[in-house]
């Protein structure tokens, strides 16, 4: 029997095409996987058993085959939190910690203040401010596979939450209205949409298609969000790296927020 460190080497070459750098780190974490464990801790001098050779090289397979990485092992972090994740909803990603950063230093004052998360997928964005700023989140979908991931996820993480199912503000009730709206929408290019890498096709085109120039629902965003948003209360737009004066352009300003690779990625607007 072969010890744990040879497995994770053999299974980082093989993912080097598909994953370059982050080859050894994917390793491990399907190694992990495969062995029930949440995390691989050195030396890895442990013999690998029969049946975890069969379980990792079901995972390397799944992985080479260009499944995700976050579908293959059923969760991920985001925020410092754990969450439940599926090709029903879009995969959470670093970049969109940036939009709850943003909420999080610039919310309005109060304790117990209403969030609105548009598009909610696995509820990471709404789920994340709550547990971490106090925020009491409705969260909304137009996918009812989306919206009952959100709900493990917000029994996982102890959160109560209110579900409504509807395409974005067809979901709510005409009066009410809310302290926080967040929304991470479609906006890639139709056109561009098929040429993405081969694991991002595996997620939702629902979660990923924008329209013809990636900004249809920021349109819709713009003519729909005013009645729905509190006096005083913020509206926390994800967008992509080169639309931001375009989206500035719709909502008629905003403030431009970047990621950590200083990318153009939140757009703030005050109600």
């Amino acid at each position: 029997m072969r010890p744990l460190y040879e497995a994770i080497s053999e299974a980082a070459a093989a993912l080097r095409p598909l994953a370059g750098e982050a080859a050894p780190f994917e390793a491990r974490l399907l190694l992990a996987g495969a062995l029930g464990l949440d995390h691989l801790r050195p030396p890895y001098s442990a013999p690998m058993t029969a049946e975890g050779e069969a379980a990792l090289a079901a995972l390397l397979a799944r992985r080479l085959a260009g499944e995700p990485l976050q579908y293959i092992l059923g969760e991920w972090e985001f925020m410092g939190l754990p969450f439940f994740v599926g090709p029903e909803a879009l995969v959470p990603r670093q970049d969109t910690e940036t939009l709850c950063e943003a909420v999080l230093q610039r919310r309005p004052q109060g304790n117990g203040l209403r969030l609105l998360d548009l598009g909610c997928g696995t509820g990471c964005i709404g789920l994340s401010l709550a547990k971490l700023g106090g925020f009491a989140p409705t969260l909304t979908d137009i996918s009812p596979a989306c919206l009952a991931l959100a709900l493990r996820n917000a029994a996982r993480l102890g959160v109560d939450v209110r579900i409504a199912h509807g395409d974005l503000f067809e979901a709510l009730t005409p009066g009410e209205t809310f302290d926080v709206i967040c929304c991470n929408p479609p906006y890639i290019p139709r056109s561009e949409v098929d040429s993405l890498q081969l694991e991002v096709l595996q997620e939702p085109r629902l979660a990923l298609d924008g329209g013809p120039d990636g900004l249809s629902f920021y349109r819709r965003l713009a003519a729909g969000y005013a009645p729905f948003l509190a006096k005083g209360g913020l509206l926390a737009l994800e967008i992509g790296f080169d639309q931001g004066e375009a989206v500035r352009a719709l909502f008629q300003g905003g403030k431009m927020i970047q990621d950590i690779c200083g990318r153009d990625r939140v757009i703030l607007l005050e109600g």
